[in-house]
């Protein structure tokens, strides 16, 4: 198992990271509003190795049968190796090419509530947000997690989902054989 997990994982790890840094490399051009769309949609794309990383192990190393249990644990370090690959490019990213992130980040959302024709109370409530926000991000534990948070849900239900197509029994096999 740990060479599947490993392979898939690295695997799904290094697109997510790729695709990362073509993403942040043209954030200025796309914009952050485009670059969240990208971003998750590229997220997608590396969770994918989750379902074929299901479907080797359940080939080569179940005999063509799994669990639904197993798939997903299988499925979940395959996922947990890509997310610590995708921390830990952000973290590489951020600390020497983008320290700025933060404060343009900042920027973008209160002229994204300026635009939307917040009040000034609430642009006000928006700064002072964003100041809260550039100080936890540049702890980098902190940072670490929020960037760990990013791609968990896409991944969660990207193994749900895996686990559910690939689950195959031996039941399943004998019900097979009878019809």
């Amino acid at each position: 198992m740990k060479k599947t997990v490993l392979t898939f994982g690295l695997i799904s790890g290094a697109i997510s990271s790729v695709l990362m840094l073509a993403t942040m490399s043209s954030i200025d051009r796309i914009g952050f509003d485009r670059a969240v769309i990208v971003g998750y949609t590229t997220m997608v794309l590396s969770f994918l190795l989750v379902f074929f990383g299901i479907r080797s192990y359940r080939e080569n190393i179940g005999e063509g049968r799994i669990s639904f249990g197993r798939a997903l644990g299988v499925g979940f370090l395959i996922m947990l190796i890509s997310c610590v690959c995708y921390v830990l490019t952000w973290e590489l990213v951020y600390s020497h090419f983008f320290p700025d992130f933060g404060e343009k980040y900042a920027n973008y959302m209160v002229e994204s509530a300026r635009a939307s024709g917040a009040s000034a109370e609430q642009i006000a409530k928006q700064v002072e947000e964003m100041k809260q926000f550039k100080i936890m991000y540049d702890n980098p534990l902190i940072n670490a997690a929020l960037t760990f948070l990013e791609p968990l849900p896409v991944g969660i239900i990207m193994t749900f989902i895996s686990a559910l197509i690939l689950r195959k029994t031996r039941r399943q096999d004998l019900q097979d054989l009878h019809e």
